[in-house]
C-alpha cells in the first residue's frame, strides 16, 4: 500500500460520506513568494543543500530516550546521495556510518519520552555526526539556498509545515539571506497556541524573529493507535461526561501504542526486517507520545483521568504471529483509525480538536502506511496456509469494526469531537472494504 493510494483512498472515502468540511481561516504573515520548503516521508528533505564542504552523503536522523536518561534508539529519516562515494575503504566507511549513533542532538524536547535530530554525513573516509546548532552551521556554512535556510529554522526549534504557508514558507528577502515562516507551540490545554513566526535567516546562520501571529489558541484531540499484545483491560474512567470518557480512553490506548510500537521494531529487527521498516516503528513511537500528552490533557479539560496502560510481559513472538497482529491492529484498525482522524480535522465543531486532529491524522497515516509496509514484507516470508490465515483474520477484525461503529454514540461526541455518526461510519468502513480489504 503506497503513500499515495492510501491517502487517495481515504479522501475518496470522506467524499463519499457527504459530510461538508470546516475550514478554519486566520490572518497570518503575506504569504507572497513564499513556496513550501521540499520533504520527504513528512519531514524536511536532505537534497537542496549547499555544504561549506562538499559531502558524499547527508542524513537527518531523530534519537529517542527516556527522560531519565535510558538511552534506547535512533531512526534515520531522510538521507540525500550516496554514502561513503568516495571513501578508499567503502566498508570500512559504511560500517562506521552504521554504527553512528549520537546521545545528544539539537532541537531537544521532553514529553514521556525525550527525542532531538542530528545529521550525519560522509566525506571521504570521514563519517561525522553533527549534534549541535553550532555543528549544523559549520557544517552548512554560508546559508546559500532555501532548504538550508529551511533547515537551521527547523534546528533552531522553530516547525515547519510541509504543506502548509501559513505554517512553512520559505523565500529570499533581498538581504542577501531567507525570510522562513515557521511556528512553535501546540493546541493542548488551556492557554496554548500555535504561533506563526516570520524568521530572517542570514547567510552567516543567524536566526532572528521579525515578527509573531497567534494562528490557533488551542486544546486537541488525538485518534486510536495500535493496541499491544498484553494490554491488560481498562476499569474504565468515572467521569460523567461522554468526551472526558473518550479522551480518557483514548490517552489509554495512545500511551499503549507506544509500547506496541517498540516491540514491534524489537521483533521486525528478529525476524531480519529491513532498518527502514525498525526506523519507521521507533518514528512511530515518538508520535504516539505526543498524541499520549494531548489526549491526556484534553481528558482532564473535561473531567477525566485517564488510566496507566498494563502489558505483560510476554516472549517474543513468531513472525506469523507478529504479522497477523499487524493484519488487523494495523491494516484494519489503525487504518480506520486514521480515516477517522481526518474526518475529526474536517468536522469536529471544536475549533482547538480540528486543529490538533491535522497534525494527528497525518502522523497516524503514516502508521497505517507503516502497517501496510509490514504485510508486504511479511507475506512474502509465510507460507500460503498462514498467509490465508491472515486474510481470515483481516475479514473477521473487519467485521468486528463494522459491529463497533454500528453503536450509538453520545451527541457531544458527534459535534465536538468530530466523531462520525454512525450512518458515516458504516459509508466510511464500506468505502475502506471495498477498496482496501476485499
Amino acid at each position: 500500500m503506497d503513500s499515495p493510494l492510501l491517502r487517495h483512498l481515504f479522501s475518496r472515502a470522506l467524499r463519499a460520506s457527504l459530510a461538508s468540511p470546516l475550514v478554519l481561516a486566520g490572518c497570518g504573515a503575506d504569504l507572497t513568494g513564499y513556496s513550501a520548503p521540499a520533504c520527504e516521508n513528512g519531514s524536511l528533505a536532505m537534497s537542496g543543500l549547499s555544504p561549506a564542504a562538499p559531502t558524499d552523503f547527508v542524513q537527518l536522523r531523530s534519537i529517542g530516550w527516556n527522560p531519565g536518561g535510558d538511552y534506547f534508539g535512533e531512526a534515520r529519516l531522510n538521507s540525500s546521495g550516496t554514502a561513503c562515494a568516495t571513501a578508499s575503504d567503502p566498508a570500512a566507511c559504511e560500517s562506521a556510518l552504521s554504527n553512528l549513533s549520537s546521545r545528544s542532538g539539537f532541537r531537544t524536547s521532553c514529553l514521556d519520552l525525550c527525542n532531538a535530530y542530528y545529521v550525519a554525513t560522509t566525506r571521504g573516509d570521514e563519517v561525522t555526526a553533527h549534534t549541535t546548532l553550532e555543528a549544523l552551521k559549520g557544517f552548512l556554512g554560508p546559508i546559500d539556498t532555501a532548504q538550508e535556510a529551511a533547515l537551521l529554522a527547523f534546528a533552531s526549534n522553530y516547525n515547519l509545515a510541509c504543506g502548509d504557508l501559513a505554517q512553512g514558507g520559505v523565500r529570499m528577502n533581498g538581504k542577501g539571506g531567507f525570510n522562513v515562516i515557521g511556528t512553535r507551540g501546540h493546541t493542548c490545554g488551556r492557554d496554548t497556541a500555535v504561533t506563526q513566526f516570520v524568521l530572517e535567516v542570514s547567510a552567516s546562520g543567524e536566526v532572528r524573529e521579525v515578527s509573531s501571529h497567534i494562528l490557533q489558541r488551542g486544546d486537541p484531540n488525538c485518534v486510536i493507535g495500535r493496541r499491544p499484545v498484553g494490554l491488560r483491560a481498562s476499569d474504565g474512567v468515572a467521569c460523567v461526561d461522554a468526551l472526558g470518557r473518550h479522551f480518557a480512553s483514548a490517552a489509554h490506548l495512545e500511551a499503549a501504542s507506544i509500547k506496541a510500537f517498540l516491540r514491534l521494531r524489537e521483533e521486525l529487527a528478529l525476524h531480519g526486517a529491513e532498518v527502514a521498516l525498525r526506523d519507521a516503528a521507533l518514528a512511530s513511537a515518538l508520535d504516539e507520545v505526543m498524541h499520549t500528552d494531548v489526549s491526556t490533557r484534553l481528558a482532564r479539560r473535561f473531567g477525566a483521568t485517564p488510566q496507566r496502560p498494563e502489558v505483560a510481559e510476554l516472549p517474543p513472538r513468531s513472525l506469523f504471529e507478529v504479522a497477523l497482529d499487524n493484519a488487523v491492529e494495523g491494516c484494519v484498525r489503525e487504518t480506520y483509525g486514521a480515516l477517522v482522524g481526518h474526518h475529526q480535522a474536517l468536522h469536529a465543531r471544536d475549533a482547538e480538536v480540528r486543529e490538533a486532529m491535522t497534525r494527528i491524522a497525518e502522523d497516524e497515516t503514516r502508521h497505517a502506511e507503516l502497517s501496510w509496509a509490514i504485510d508486504r514484507w511479511a507475506r512474502e516470508q509465510l507460507p500460503a496456509a498462514e498467509r490465508a490465515a491472515l486474510r481470515e483474520a483481516q475479514r473477521e477484525a473487519v467485521a468486528t469494526l463494522r459491529e463497533e461503529v454500528a453503536l450509538p454514540l453520545d451527541a457531544a461526541l458527534v459535534t465536538e469531537a468530530g466523531i462520525p455518526t454512525p450512518e458515516i461510519a458504516a459509508s466510511l468502513v464500506a468505502s475502506l472494504e471495498q477498496e482496501l480489504w476485499a
